[in-house]
């Protein structure tokens, strides 16, 4: 059963900073942040999805205004409890229709999506959206900023549907791909020490970048920047992963 927190309740989220992705290495979140801060060029910042704050923490301590917009109150709650949480302002709702008021301040100069989470909207009509409601928040020359994965189907056998991405003595997880409806689910099973098993399973949708830039199109959007990794390298053939820019036209 999903909770109002959808599929990042309290379980998911008192183990989430503990990740072991090196997405969450200090290193990676510095390199992260320095992009970010220059896209923003000294305005406001629009993190879609905030999460328990990895990047929105240590954007704001650049002094960029952070504002998030989040679905779980667990995943805030972390946020919260650590140094700076409590000054961030985050609106609760799915940040594909989710609006915050720019009457007082203005509208944003970056909003940005990163970890993948593009794909836990589920349908193409919810991603469209969501480039939809990233544009409305930015300002004339603003950027949205996504960052996720190149769909991994090069590594699926023929006649297979499956790609385990861990293994490990205390548990492994796989995705389970359906080629047709572009549908993917996680599954994670973790093992504890006493030899009891946890199972859980997330949807996702993967989409394509020439997909995604077709969705800036319909949002008003136009591709500016499309890197392999947040150190800037050129995003070739084989990138596993890309981090791209679109601009909303100043006129």
């Amino acid at each position: 059963m999903i909770d109002d927190d959808g599929y990042f309740g309290e379980c998911v989220a008192e183990q989430y900073d503990q990740s072991s992705s090196p997405l969450f290495r200090q290193d990676v979140v510095e390199q992260t942040v320095d992009v970010l801060a220059e896209l923003a060029g000294g305005g406001r910042a629009l993190e879609l999805g905030i999460g328990t704050g990895r990047v929105a923490l240590p954007l704001a301590r650049r002094g960029v205004p952070v504002h998030g917009i989040e679905l779980s109150r667990a995943m805030v709650a972390r946020m919260r409890a650590k140094p700076g949480g409590e000054g961030i302002g985050v609106s609760i709702g799915d940040f594909a229709t989710t609006t915050v008021d720019t009457e007082a301040d203005g509208p944003f100069a970056l909003a940005y999506l990163v970890f993948n989470t593009i794909m836990n909207l589920t349908s193409q009509e919810a991603q469209v959206a969501c480039f939809r409601n990233a544009a409305e928040h930015l300002a004339p020359g603003g950027c949205f900023v996504i960052e996720v994965m190149v769909p991994e189907l090069r590594r699926i056998p023929a006649g297979q549907n499956i790609v385990p991405f861990h293994t490990g003595p205390t548990g492994w997880a796989y995705t389970v791909y359906d080629t047709v409806t572009q549908d993917a689910t996680c599954h994670y099973i973790d093992v504890s020490e006493d030899g009891r098993g946890e199972a859980r399973s997330i949807p996702f949708r993967y989409v394509w970048p020439a997909e995604l830039d077709l969705m800036a199109q319909l949002a008003g959007l136009r591709l500016r920047d499309r890197w392999d990794g947040w150190t800037r390298e050129p995003f070739t053939e084989d990138s596993a992963q890309h981090i791209s820019v679109w601009e909303k036209p100043i006129s």
